[in-house]
């Protein structure tokens, strides 16, 4: 209300019936006990008033003839602050229309003055209770939106897993319900020597800035550590005047820094579920306004209040909420981080048992988690609807580092089999044939004993000689016939040939028994036309997709990895069915198996770690990629994204920003 706006009253106006009722009630102080403010703004009206509402009584012309006079209180009327008494009933306006602009009450036209207190008091009783009516609305409207925005910030807390990405959102939502235009947070951390505050991150609307972890001991010299110690709220009105008696003190030179102005602060302990400090936030600076920027000293003398009640109770429930989300999302990160302990133990098992492959998980998971990030970007095609979260990223990533861990229920030797031929049987082959070789010189050198002895002439001796040189030489190119067999390459019909004619070989042993030169697992081994394994070796070697799927599936994987076992299990099927362990068709292999699949063939081919085959270049592995998708094997439109993407490129690329 602002009654000082009404017309001055004209001195030469003589005193009417509202002057002599004016006085008369300010020379009555029992009267006027119950309305305190008495005077009059223009000779024609009388204000009476109590507290933050007013009653301005006019005679009934001036209603009908002289409105003008009422229109610097029009504002407070339509507000509900003040009302009217008229005077004598108007003549222009019904008493219901009246009543709508403001009219309270009808007096006579001389009314005495206990009339007028009386209905002056039950007109200023019902603005009273109309102001508090609609105060109350307007606090509960207040707390719906509020309990509205907690519940917001409730739901948002709990859903996010990121630490980062959660103290951020603290950090913001804390800020929000209090207009701070600032504000920092902190994570309690232990290490060998103690317990320390690390700041992880600050929020300003203000001025702009570069800033960086730190740590900080917890002590009562600082805010945030004297925070984190009592476990209770610190409110400051302003740091720059703290209250006498305080242990801690406020640094200044962030301000001093960056050109700002700290004032109000309010700090505030996150509390674990086990009642265990696990950070602080840290607010600066209440607004009146939250769009406003606090550009200099003035912006903040004009602009910031300290943090009041409500604003302390409502950082505290926030506050409550972060520390039991922040303290799951560390418990969810440490778990993660456990998990992935456990992934990266596991794929350092596989490697172990076969050191040639080393590697070779962790390049098929970043093959294949990139092709699948190309796959999300295409917008056209059979996969422009393909989409893959981070969480679905998280899962196939865990799935190819563990696609070979089966691996594990492979004999070793049969892993890392480089030549047809196991070491140590190749070692047996060459004792036998040094075997037949002395039996060869024994058998010749008892000829010639007979021969002297019966005189037979050097000629005879020397043919002797002759044949076991001969018998020697095709001794030696048998074996040599077993060493360019025992090689992994493709085998030529003549050479098989050459392994059944020894096959068909004979010696006899210590005993007098006849034996075959080579035993049936030798002739089986060495007959195999292509690579290094025999039909039950590499029985044996495929069966580690059973076993991977097997041992995955006993791992409690949860809803969000549910899918690692039957990604791993299926990445050696193919479109056309022929693929195994269970001959699935194109639609029902997953299509993450499908990019497994492209990934893991590319890195058996150009890896340049196995001993059994040479690295194959670039160009020769895409086209055999090629070949594949000809044969039914691999997804041609995967294969042609994996191509002209240069996903290997991208693998680099990514390795080498910082």
């Amino acid at each position: 209300m602002n009654p000082e706006r009404a017309p001055e009253a004209s001195e030469s106006e003589p005193a009417d019936v509202l002057a002599r009722l004016c006085e008369r009630l300010r020379a009555n102080a029992a009267l006027a006990a119950s309305v305190p403010r008495i005077y009059q703004p223009h000779p024609k009206l009388l204000l009476l008033g109590r507290g933050d509402v007013a009653v301005v009584v006019a005679e009934a012309a001036v209603w009908d003839r002289g409105r003008e006079l009422l229109r610097p209180f029009i504002g407070d009327i339509s507000d509900g602050a003040m009302s009217v008494l008229l005077l004598g009933v108007p003549e222009s306006e019904d008493v219901t229309q009246a009543m709508n602009r403001g009219l309270a009450g009808i007096l006579g036209a001389s009314p005495s003055e206990p009339e007028v207190v009386v209905a002056a008091t039950r007109a200023l009783e019902l603005l009273e209770s109309r102001s508090r009516a609609e105060s109350r609305g307007r606090s509960v409207e207040r707390y719906r939106v509020e309990t509205g925005e907690l519940i917001d910030i409730a739901r948002a807390m709990t859903t996010e897993r990121s630490v980062d990405k959660l103290l951020g959102l603290i950090l913001q939502k804390s800020r929000m319900v209090t207009t701070a235009d600032a504000g920092s947070i902190y994570v309690v951390e232990a290490d060998d020597t103690g317990t320390k505050l690390r700041f992880k991150l600050t929020q300003n609307d203000s001025v702009r800035f570069d800033s960086r972890e730190f740590t900080m001991p917890i002590s009562t010299r600082s805010i945030a550590g004297s925070a984190a110690l009592d476990k209770r709220p610190i409110n400051i009105a302003d740091v720059y005047d703290l209250p006498p008696g305080q242990t801690f003190s406020f640094d200044r030179s962030f301000d001093d820094r960056v050109g700002y102005q700290t004032k109000s602060m309010l700090t505030m302990p996150l509390i674990s579920q086990r009642d265990e400090v696990i950070g602080v936030i840290q607010l600066i600076n209440r607004k009146k306004s939250p769009e406003r920027r606090l550009v200099n000293r003035a912006d903040v003398d004009a602009h910031v209040v300290p943090f009041d009640q409500r604003s302390e109770e409502l950082l505290g429930m926030v506050a409550a909420q972060a520390g039991v989300s922040l303290e799951n999302a560390l418990l969810y990160d440490e778990i993660r981080q456990l998990f992935e302990g456990f992934v990266r133990a596991s794929v350092e098992a596989i490697e172990a048992r076969d050191p040639t492959t080393s590697g070779h998980s962790r390049r098929v998971a970043d093959l294949t988690v990139e092709l699948a990030r190309v796959v999300d970007d295409e917008a056209t095609g059979p996969y422009r609807e393909a989409r893959f979260s981070v969480e679905d990223l998280r899962e196939l990533e865990y799935a190819s580092l563990l696609h070979d861990f089966g691996k594990i229920g492979v004999r070793e030797k049969v892993l890392v089999k480089a030549k047809k031929l196991y070491e140590e049987r190749l070692e047996l082959l060459r004792a036998r044939f040094d075997y037949v070789d002395r039996n060869m010189e024994t058998d010749i050198l008892r000829r010639k004993l007979r021969a002297i002895e019966r005189g037979a002439d050097a000629a005879e001796l020397a043919a002797l000689d002759k044949e076991l040189d001969e018998r020697r030489a095709t001794l030696g190119q048998s074996f040599d016939i077993i060493l360019s067999a025992n090689e992994p390459s493709i085998m030529a019909a003549g050479d098989f040939a050459r392994i059944e004619d020894l096959a068909k070989e004979t010696y006899f042993d210590a005993r007098g028994e006849m034996r075959s030169l080579l035993e049936p697992e030798d002739i089986v081994a060495l007959s195999v036309k292509r690579g290094s394994l025999t039909p039950g070796e590499y029985d044996e070697i495929t069966s580690h997709v059973s076993h991977t799927y097997k041992f995955l599936s006993r791992i409690p994987w949860g809803k969000q990895f549910r899918r690692v076992p039957l990604i791993a299990g299926a990445h050696h099927e193919r479109l056309n069915g022929t693929g195994y362990p269970n001959r699935l068709r194109a639609e029902e292999i997953p299509v993450q198996s499908k990019l497994m699949s492209i990934s893991d063939i590319f890195d058996a081919l150009t890896a340049s770690d196995r001993p059994y085959k040479k690295a194959v270049p670039l160009e020769r592995a895409l086209d055999i990629l090629e070949y594949n998708v000809k044969d039914g094997h691999l997804d041609g439109e995967l294969v042609r994204i994996f191509r002209e993407s240069r996903v290997w490129d991208r693998i680099v690329s990514n390795v080498s920003k910082p």
